[in-house]
């Protein structure tokens, strides 16, 4: 694919397959639209970016019979030679309504991540680079998290801002030892950077109730706990972000 491409459709992915390509190199920041990831996944083929941190995205390639795809209903086990409109992939061949609350959860996580690295932008263009930096931590782990989640794979333990999950919980619970103030409370006079967080945070809030309505029974019980106390450690360490900014706002305040 030409560096002057900057969106990658199923079109040219169908064009590359045809001519016997496995292999689709693109330009770091290439758009792949979602028509052309559900090709790569079900042919099976690699996408490389190149000078990227990665070198694969992931793709699970689907069965085939007598040389045709074979997807799975993911509730009902049914085969089908066809992927209709209102279905997608929830992983390999296995097909669910578009409207599955663990396609809502992926979406809001896509979400979050917009979110995320918009307030990594703000910060860095209001010369916060260790806000920025911060900030583009926790979007690593919501990344992750989406990773872990599509590839039914087990989400790490948490290591963020240099803190373990104890950590987290105690610098969010007893703000006054760690800032110095007390639990503040949202004000448009902290400023841009501590109302993007309080933003975030409630963002932050919406994906883990998506990730409880996706896992969990009626009585609290369910799969994917670490996806849901992931989110949560994710929202408390925004919050850790938000009471530093405004501890940080304060003592500016008292300099001058």
């Amino acid at each position: 694919m030409d560096r002057e491409h900057r969106v990658l459709s199923d079109t040219e992915l169908r064009a590359r397959w045809r001519a016997g390509e496995t292999e689709c190199r693109v330009a770091p920041g290439t758009v792949v639209t979602p028509a052309a990831r559900d090709f790569l996944r079900e042919h099976g083929m690699t996408l490389r970016e190149d000078g990227a941190p990665y070198e694969r995205m992931t793709v699970t390639p689907i069965p085939l019979r007598g040389g045709k795809v074979v997807f799975q209903n993911a509730a009902t086990g049914e085969e089908t030679p066809v992927k209709g409109e209102g279905m997608t992939h929830l992983r390999g061949n296995l097909l669910v309504p578009k409207t599955d609350p663990r396609i809502a959860l992926r979406g809001k996580l896509d979400t979050l991540s917009a979110r995320f690295l918009r307030a990594q932008l703000a910060a860095s263009e209001a010369g916060n680079e260790q806000l920025s930096a911060d900030v583009g931590e926790l979007l690593s782990y919501v990344r992750t998290i989406l990773g872990c989640e599509v590839k039914d794979e087990p989400l790490p333990e948490p290591r963020l801002l240099g803190l373990d999950s104890a950590g987290i919980r105690r610098a969010s619970h007893r703000v006054r030892e760690t800032f110095g103030i007390d639990h503040p409370v949202p004000d448009y006079r902290m400023g841009s950077a501590c109302l993007l967080l309080n933003e975030l945070r409630a963002e932050v809030r919406e994906a883990e109730l998506a990730a409880a309505r996706a896992f969990l029974n009626e009585d609290g019980t369910g799969e994917r706990m670490d996806v849901i106390e992931g989110l949560n450690r994710l929202s408390s360490c925004v919050y850790i972000l938000f009471c530093r900014e405004v501890a940080r706002g304060r003592g500016q305040e008292k300099k001058a």
